[in-house]
């Protein structure tokens, strides 16, 4: 049956394809598949096949949520573009969560959330009951002194932290989404750092008339 509130939350920031179906507060189908590559053929049909799950369709939909990351360029250009194409077509709101707000979701203050990143470095981000700080990446191994604070907790992918990490996190990412709701501005992709890859040196090859 068609749910009055139906969020559809998805997220390949990460090396895999994970979705949420959120309705009226409740998740109906969820899924992750592991991937590290093929994330751009592999997400829409998983996403129909989710929401044929909950014997629902994409009209039933009233807004959709993704992960803007940080994490893997090319995975986060693929869900960006294709929830604002959605988002389009559907008349529905897109609404962009990033990872640490994913992870903060219900989490005490003060606490540090934290994503893997590239050569054994983290991003991190200090939430407060003051505040939130600016995210950062840093080694493994060596937190800054801007992003600590007394009895702090320690969530994701640091060193210590456990298994706080959600094991799809499409789910928290549908979850903060109800909770921020509608935005102003579409989603865009979350970057701490530059890409790996690098513009060519050579000239380009000179097109002939």
């Amino acid at each position: 049956m068609p749910s009055d509130d139906c969020l559809l939350a998805f997220d390949t920031s990460a090396a895999h394809c994970a979705a949420a179906l959120l309705c009226n507060g409740v998740i109906l189908a969820e899924r992750r598949d592991p991937m590290a590559k093929g994330q751009g053929e592999h997400l829409v049909p998983l996403l129909e096949d989710l929401l044929g799950d909950a014997s629902l369709s994409w009209s039933d939909l009233t807004a959709l949520a993704v992960g803007t990351g940080p994490g893997n360029f090319t995975g986060l250009r693929i869900s960006v573009a294709l929830v604002r194409g959605l988002a389009l077509a559907l008349k529905i709101p897109a609404i962009g969560v990033t990872g640490f707000e994913a992870l903060a979701l219900d989490a005490p203050r003060p606490m540090l959330a934290t994503l893997p990143a590239p050569r054994d470095q983290l991003y991190g981000q200090l939430w407060t009951k003051d505040g939130v700080s600016e995210a950062q990446i840093f080694a493994a191994d060596q937190i800054p002194p801007d992003l600590q604070a007394p009895g702090m907790a320690l969530l994701g992918a640091i060193r210590g932290a456990g298994d706080d990490a959600p094991v799809n996190p499409a789910i928290a990412i549908a979850r903060a989404a109800a909770a921020k709701g509608a935005q102003p501005q579409p989603p865009a992709p979350f970057y701490l750092r530059p890409a790996d890859a690098a513009p060519p040196r050579d000239a380009p090859p000179r097109i002939l008339p």
